[in-house]
């Protein structure tokens, strides 16, 4: 059982990353760190669908010396979700960085907890507000 694990290196590292990148998500109370643990487990499964996808011995899908078989070819469509995951990852954690940054400007905190505490707090003192007119 050893010799498979070790034989299959990059899908290990990409389920050890994924794991890491979980557990930071769920178990961290600040923001920045939750960000962090989003990134760490796309990283892990960028790495698990280009271990998936190559082949070896087998080249890049670009014709060359009139070589027209598929089965010469690596599949391109990994590598294409892989740079489409990478685009979107990247402008997710720029949309939720701003949103936090945003957060922290109202709330003075990244931890979570506390946002959600003073958020309950405000609209209690809303309502307050609401049945005194």
């Amino acid at each position: 059982m050893a010799g498979n694990l070790f034989s299959n290196y990059y899908e290990l590292v990409a389920v050890l990353l994924f794991g890491i990148g979980f557990t930071t998500l769920f178990l961290d109370k600040n923001l920045v760190k939750k960000i962090i643990g989003v990134n760490i487990a796309d990283t892990g499964i960028f790495l698990f669908l280009a271990a998936k996808g190559y082949v070896q011995n087998r080249a890049p899908p670009i014709i060359v010396d009139g070589i027209q078989d598929a089965a010469a070819y690596i599949n391109p469509i990994p590598t294409t979700l892989i740079l489409t995951g990478i685009v979107i990852s990247v402008s997710v954690t720029a949309f939720s960085l701003a949103l936090i940054l945003r957060l922290y400007k109202r709330y003075n905190t990244l931890e979570l907890d506390l946002i959600l505490k003073l958020i309950s707090r405000e609209e209690q003192e809303e309502q307050e507000g609401l049945g005194r007119e």
